[in-house]
């Protein structure tokens, strides 16, 4: 077996959770997407007295709609293969933070957006840019396209606002998908550095540098505290209680989480559980009712996304960063067939799953090529 074989073949033993994790995500976003802006008792009218719990198809297409939660993670994903390919490529060991290369991917999406086609030649670094399906408006956070149309980058350190919506912890899932490594402060970080591309409030970005650890952990094992899904929440915190030791909305990021990890314990009903936690508007309170929707179905994920996507709040973010933790938990097999049947994009979103999955193969220092991946993250074409 030749050394690109072995290296294929060394990855694919994640796949089915990368996929699972990227996948899942979608779904719970297009499950929630018809329902984001609706109060928990107009979804009962609408949909019976237990809520939503099968795709609304558009009626144009005949699939479940994805929202802009899924488009961004799409993007997320290409910027973070971008930079991989531009870095291997050039025979350069040190690498360059994946959110730079992020950042110029949002640009393309805020392009599509915008109501253009999209950055052509030298500017894009995106081969999303070819899918038509991309450049329809799903409801972009007023956030992300302000922050992005400033032509300016937050950071951590730099904030670019002050909001702490949920638009920075709802993209930042292919970061846990794509990095295998032995120290996540790194990675965890760098999920936290994503989210502040738009998003400059603390309560913004703490809760995708959780997420960012929880789907690592899923996927790659090695949680330090033990193997259940509880373990990896509770490491993601601990390890944000470290990175983010001064920050003053610590102390309440953490009694948020730790309520919703003690609610998805207790025997009350899920609508009344949620409540508790908020309406998902926020970073905070999206990634507290994700974790209390996938600590109480950690077994069964179909469960999980309609608990998430049924109360009066942001529910295709809730919805989605529930399939994300979810997905990667269980894998892209233990979700059931009906989810993935109509669901828009969805040999894209697999066709991106599975680069995450290999990852950039091609050296300077080999003559291995392959020309599908080169027409995408060097010509950026499809």
């Amino acid at each position: 077996m030749g050394e690109i074989s072995w290296r294929k073949k060394s990855k694919e033993g994640n796949m089915d959770k990368i996929r699972g994790g990227l996948l899942g995500g979608a779904v719970g976003d297009a499950l929630g997407y018809p329902v984001e802006f609706l109060s928990g008792e107009e979804i009962k009218s609408r949909y019976g007295e237990k809520g939503i719990r099968d795709y609304q198809l558009d009626p144009g297409t005949g699939m479940a709609l994805i929202s802009d939660d899924t488009q961004m993670s799409l993007f997320t994903a290409n910027g973070i293969l971008y930079g991989d390919t531009k870095r291997n490529m050039s025979g350069i060991s040190a690498a360059v933070n994946p959110s730079v290369n992020v950042a110029l991917a949002y640009q393309d999406w805020y392009f599509t957006q915008a109501g253009t086609v999209g950055r052509a030649g030298d500017d894009r670094v995106s081969w999303l840019l070819d899918i038509p399906q991309l450049r329809s408006r799903r409801a972009p956070g007023n956030t992300c396209m302000a922050a992005l149309a400033s032509g300016r980058t937050g950071s951590v350190r730099m904030p670019i606002n002050q909001s702490k919506g949920c638009g920075g912890v709802m993209r930042v899932a292919p970061l846990g998908l794509h990095y295998q490594m032995r120290n996540r402060d790194w990675l965890d970080l760098e999920g936290a550095e994503v989210a502040a591309v738009t998003h400059g409030h603390s309560l913004g970005y703490m809760p995708a540098a959780v997420l960012t650890h929880i789907v690592n952990v899923a996927v790659y094992g090695g949680c330090g505290r033990g193997s259940s899904l509880r373990d990896a929440v509770e490491e993601g915190m601990e390890t944000a209680a470290r990175l983010f030791r001064d920050d003053r909305y610590l102390p309440q990021f953490q009694e948020l989480i730790g309520r919703a990890v003690s609610l998805s314990e207790n025997d009350r009903e899920d609508e009344e559980n949620i409540s508790r936690l908020g309406e998902g508007r926020t970073g905070d309170e999206v990634l507290a009712i994700a974790v209390y929707c996938s600590l109480r179905y950690s077994g069964d994920f179909s469960r999980g996304i309609i608990a998430a996507v049924n109360h009066g709040g942001d529910s295709d973010s809730t919805g989605a960063v529930t399939g994300n933790i979810l997905g990667s938990w269980l894998g892209f097999q233990a979700i059931e067939e009906k989810w993935k049947e109509k669901l828009e994009l969805k040999d894209i979103i697999l066709e991106m799953a599975d680069d995450l999955c290999y990852g950039c193969l091609i050296s300077p220092y080999s003559d291995y090529r392959d020309p599908d991946w080169e027409r995408k993250y060097v010509e950026f074409h499809h």
